[in-house]
């Protein structure tokens, strides 16, 4: 499992569900893995009490399950929790991105444009591994430039069982084709393309249906069964 650098002011509480977080989305923390609170403890410099917070926050939407006498483990990929995760984004990302085609500004674009060229560098040096948290941070930016860096904030627990299926996708089915999706979304956002931009937001999410037999194939393991 990987730590990661607690910030300035950020709480124990948030320093580990943060930590938890970015740890499942990335597969750090597998689909079945158990979670010590000792070790997490002793790895992250915190108490247990913290810990056991995290470890209770993700319960709530289902990312964790804690047994009695058993202990607390990842759980696996549920495909209905990752099904409404999507459709819930595509609700969000499709109104979100009609507002950016109105709010957007010439620092907007230039820090989408920053970002989607440093996705395509990575893609054609073969580093794929950089481009899933620029993938995350193109579609943030595209919030914070509609205004709805709230709404953002509120969804992003729920999406994180999207987001497992995302990085899988990546490791196991190799389709970068979303660097592409995303050059075609920040031109829409640029001429301020509306209907392009949803059609484009509805296709980029829609991978994710495309991919899930593929990648159920080669990690049966870490699927809830229906």
């Amino acid at each position: 499992m990987k730590s990661y650098t607690k910030y300035p002011r950020e709480s124990a509480r948030d320093y580990a569900l943060r930590v938890l977080k970015e740890n499942i989305i990335s597969l750090e923390l597998k689909p079945g893995t158990v979670i010590s609170e000792n070790e997490l403890a002793a790895k992250l410099g915190i108490s247990r009490t913290p810990i056991r917070e995290a470890i209770i926050e993700l319960g709530k939407t289902n990312l964790i399950e804690t047994y009695p006498q058993r202990g607390s483990y990842i759980t696996l990929i549920d495909p209905k929790m990752v099904e409404e995760a999507r459709f819930l984004r595509k609700i969000t990302d499709t109104a979100v991105i009609e507002e950016a085609c109105d709010e957007v500004d010439e620092e907007g674009l230039a820090k989408l444009e920053e970002n989607v060229t440093l996705q395509e560098f990575y893609l054609s040096k073969g580093m794929t591994e950089k481009i899933f948290d620029l993938d995350n941070q193109f579609h943030k930016d595209i919030y914070t430039i509609a205004k709805k860096d709230i709404i953002y904030t509120i969804h992003s627990m729920l999406m994180i069982h999207f987001d497992r299926v995302r990085n899988l996708s990546v490791e196991t089915v190799k389709d970068f084709k979303v660097v592409t999706d995303h050059r075609n979304m920040l031109e829409a956002i640029r001429a301020r393309d509306k209907v392009t931009a949803v059609a484009l937001v509805n296709k980029h999410l829609n991978r994710y249906k495309i991919d899930e037999q593929e990648i159920r194939k080669q990690r049966p393991e870490y699927f809830k069964e229906a």
